[in-house]
């Protein structure tokens, strides 16, 4: 659309000039959307000729061994953390078995059968303490507390005990000293 057209049909210049911005509004959307598609078809021809060569085989094959290597991490960690959970369980339970070395014990356990066990703790005590009926000499006894005579003082002084003393202060109290 030209100026001089709009002239011959009659308009006059502030027509045109209206004309003119309203179809310049129009026009400008247009370019800045062609330009827009001209940017996205560059972009992605360019992205195309980076990947001109390649080998989508060889790289659908990494893409499978990277996930296979991803799987099978993920079963080794679990299987970790399995491992560990069950070790941590077998030694508290242990301990209130109170073993001399649970090192010791753990030969005469059947570790494999208890770590497929569905009920792992109860199972662990069962076995605890059918070692510690057959070998009783890796446990430690309840032991009964010796008691000790008290000891002389700084200097050899033989001091009261504190028997004697609360003997001495209950005498006081109830005046039959």
């Amino acid at each position: 659309m030209r100026t001089e057209d709009l002239q011959a049909k009659g308009l006059t210049q502030e027509q045109i000039d209206y004309v003119m911005a309203e179809y310049g509004k129009d026009i400008n959307g247009i370019k800045q959307e062609r330009d827009t598609y001209k940017t996205q078809l560059s972009t992605a021809q360019s992205t195309l000729k980076s990947f001109e060569g390649v080998n989508i085989s060889e790289l659908q094959g990494k893409i499978q061994t990277l996930t296979t290597d991803l799987a099978n991490k993920d079963a080794e960690y679990q299987k970790q953390l399995a491992e560990r959970d069950f070790n941590d369980l077998l030694k508290t339970t242990a301990e209130g078995f109170k073993p001399r070395d649970i090192k010791a014990v753990m030969p005469f356990l059947d570790v494999e059968k208890l770590k497929g066990s569905k009920n792992q703790e109860t199972d662990i005590k069962a076995a605890l303490e059918a070692v510690k009926k057959d070998k009783g000499y890796l446990f430690q006894d309840v032991s009964i507390p010796r008691v000790v005579a008290p000891t002389p003082g700084p200097g050899g002084e033989k001091t009261d005990d504190t028997r004697t003393q609360a003997n001495n202060a209950l005498r006081c109290i109830l005046g039959r000293e």
